[in-house]
């Protein structure tokens, strides 16, 4: 038997090709066009009124009152110590998108504690916030960390800053900007925290002016906690002794960089610096 092929034979060619001129069935088309401008008005719909899904599409000015309410809630959780609310800060600059700068708002609560105390404080901060936040302490080889999920994409953390001296921290993460960091949170008219904080300046040998910063937050159980800011120049005296008259004798809390005390309802957290004194007068909310 050869082996040679047998002259004249066709291989297959799979499939014949489509007759000239057939098409999609009419049913067909239309039922992917209506598919199409359906699914067209749903992204629409959804982009005007669907909540963000990412941090990336809630913008500063969006996160700003979440902050303030987180604020309130740690100043709440922190009734019973003395603490001063710090003003916001923005930090310019960050990245949303490879494409698109944005910006970061802060806030802080500033919390004086007995030395040595600072983690059992954490816990105590931790154990008053909403149970859906999530809150924990974590150690690290920094010392005890406070984290929690205020919700909307705002973080709360919390750590020993200095011996004594406590702080809790709200931020947003990377926002679109845009609004002024002047008007994110609101300002607030001196009221009775303002002569305990003239007689702690004018005690450090300050000249009494109006205070550089106001900040205030609503408490989640209703009130308004307030605190004003006001600086001193480095003391030639021990700010400590200056301020002991002012507190009874019986300070809070008395280190190399935090003072404390209370005066007729009013809380006073100084920070003492070498280049200048920290003074803030703090109305806070009911424990």
């Amino acid at each position: 038997m050869s082996s040679a092929a047998q002259t004249g034979y066709a291989p297959p060619t799979g499939p014949p090709p489509p007759e000239p001129g057939s098409r999609w069935p009419r049913w067909l088309v239309v039922a992917t066009v209506a598919w199409a401008v359906l699914l067209a008005g749903l992204t629409w719909y959804s982009a005007r009124n669907d909540p963000p899904t990412v941090r990336e599409q809630r913008t500063l000015a969006q996160a700003a009152p979440r902050v303030e309410a987180a604020i309130g809630e740690l100043a709440a959780a922190a009734s019973g110590t003395v603490y001063a609310l710090a003003p916001p800060e923005v930090e310019q600059g960050c990245r949303v998108t490879p494409f698109a700068e944005g910006a970061i708002l802060r806030s802080h609560v500033e919390l004086a504690v007995p030395p040595g105390e600072e983690r059992a404080q954490l816990e105590r901060i931790a154990d008053g916030l909403p149970s859906d936040w999530r809150a924990g302490i974590r150690l690290t080889p920094g010392g005890p960390r406070l984290r929690a999920d205020a919700g909307e994409f705002v973080t709360v953390q919390g750590r020993a800053a200095a011996e004594g001296w406590v702080r809790l921290s709200v931020e947003t993460g990377c926002r679109p900007a845009d609004t002024m960091p002047a008007s994110l949170l609101p300002g607030i008219a001196p009221s009775t925290e303002s002569n305990a904080l003239a007689r702690a300046l004018a005690a450090l040998g300050a000249t009494v002016t109006d205070p550089t910063e106001a900040v205030q937050s609503a408490c989640p159980g209703g009130g308004t906690a307030r605190t004003l800011r006001g600086t001193a120049p480095a003391a030639d005296r021990s700010p400590q002794a200056a301020l002991a008259p002012l507190a009874g004798g019986t300070p809070v809390v008395a280190t190399d960089e935090v003072y404390a005390y209370r005066s007729n309802g009013v809380a006073l957290l100084v920070q003492l610096h070498s280049d200048k004194t920290i003074v803030s007068a703090t109305v806070g909310c009911a424990g």
